[in-house]
């Protein structure tokens, strides 16, 4: 039976904090994050934890969830400065309380408490999943030796756990070891981060955990600047994992790592097939392949046509051409579009491209694609002009013995293409 007071002051605090939720955080609490630990303890179970206390630790995990992080703190701090409180209880509340301060953002706070935690409970079976919390709170503030020096003290600490607890000892220790390549890779140490990957792909892991540590095995080859082996890494990932979620974007760096090296005629087909995009594919993560398709052919098709390689960019635009109706984004494409053709002679076919700016842009009523309208009816009468202009001269001068022209106008060196509409910061 718990004690009169503590009673009546946890039931105060929930009525503080269900205020808080009722008013202006929804009326239907979600499960807390918190709760399965209730029945985790290390000599302990559901029932070392008061009613009062196992509700106000559902309410808390909710809060948090929900963001009042206030009113969550008002309700771990009642539990944890309670003299009355039980081992379970403050156990529990301890790692509610790091949890509440790891989502707000306060992770000086958070990795302090985790700290408090371990000191205080060393033997408890619940040590390696707070040091993994622990490694990533580090992480987020940067200190990434101090992070990898907690993950390890995940795998080494898995060793204590009773042996009925084997499954999730493995998960532990396999979800540390990707903690620590993600602190090499976010830390810049690319090549220690792709060694650890590397060996990520050789354990028992499901198919999209090795799918994971292959891409980020050969992106971290790519980054510490192995260009060349990178990209034969990436292509047996691509081989491997057609439709993981890092597909696209493993087309991206594969695309302008070869454009890089001056593969040109490589980087063009890579790009390509990452604009058709198996439908199966686009469809299973439509935004994320959507942002990749734009990106990339954005990018390579302004290198190749400032590089003079026009025809390669040309064919990059008209297939992003049909990525989306959208005016905004269809509009400064067919811009550069029209732009190809006139460095290309095709005069016709850039009068047509420029012409259907000019029709549409005024109904969409947006300021910048009137003013790609404009700067399109000026290309319009600047070519009309270059051709009376050219007709004129030859009229003056014969022709040369093979009848070519004495006079013909290319565009000026000025004429710098407008780059097409980045894509949205969602899509």
């Amino acid at each position: 039976m718990s004690h009169p007071r503590f009673s009546v002051r946890l039931s105060t605090v929930l009525l503080v904090c269900l205020s808080a939720v009722l008013h202006g955080h929804g009326t239907e609490p979600t499960p807390a994050a918190v709760a399965p630990a209730i029945a985790t303890g290390q000599n302990e179970n559901a029932s070392d934890i008061s009613p009062e206390v196992e509700s106000l630790l559902k309410l808390a995990g909710n809060l948090t969830d929900r963001g009042d992080y206030s009113a969550a703190e008002i309700a771990y701090r009642q539990i944890l400065y309670s003299p009355h409180s039980k081992r379970a209880e403050h156990q529990i509340g301890l790692i509610g309380y790091a949890r509440m301060y790891r989502r707000q953002g306060s992770f000086t706070k958070a990795a302090a408490i985790y700290e408090k935690f371990l000191k205080e409970f060393p033997e408890d079976e619940r040590v390696p999943d707070v040091y993994l919390d622990l490694g990533r709170t580090l992480r987020a503030m940067g200190a990434h030796r101090l992070a990898i020096n907690r993950f390890y003290s995940v795998i080494n600490s898995t060793l204590k756990l009773p042996t009925d607890s084997f499954d999730h000892y493995q998960l532990l220790a396999r979800t540390a070891q990707f903690e620590i390549a993600e602190t090499y890779f976010e830390a810049g140490n690319f090549v220690e981060a792709g060694k650890f990957f590397a060996r990520l792909r050789l354990l028992d892991l499901a198919p999209v955990d090795r799918a994971r540590a292959h891409f980020k095995s050969s992106y971290s080859m790519m980054l510490a600047g192995n260009l060349k082996d990178s990209i034969q890494a990436m292509r047996a990932y691509l081989l491997q994992w057609p439709n993981d979620e890092h597909a696209p974007e493993a087309r991206h760096l594969l695309a302008t790592t070869l454009r890089q090296l001056n593969r040109t005629d490589e980087a063009l087909h890579v790009t390509m097939d990452l604009l058709r995009g198996e439908q199966a594919q686009s469809d299973a993560d439509p935004k994320r392949w959507a942002y990749w398709q734009r990106r990339t052919g954005n990018q390579l098709a302004n290198e190749f046509f400032h590089s003079g390689e026009t025809t390669h960019a040309l064919t990059i635009y008209q297939r992003l051409l049909s990525l989306a109706p959208d005016p905004a984004w269809r509009l400064p494409v067919l811009y550069q579009v029209g732009l190809c053709y006139e460095r290309l002679r095709a005069l016709d076919r850039a009068r047509e491209a420029y012409q259907k700016i000019v029709a549409e842009a005024p109904a969409t009523n947006n300021a910048e694609l009137n003013d790609l309208a404009k700067m399109s009816a000026w290309r319009i009468n600047n070519m009309l002009w270059l051709d009376q202009t050219e007709q004129q001269l030859n009229a003056f001068f014969p022709a040369a013995p093979d009848g070519t022209p004495t006079f013909e106008f290319f565009p000026t060196a000025h004429d710098v293409p407008a780059s097409p509409a980045a894509p949205p910061a969602t899509l």
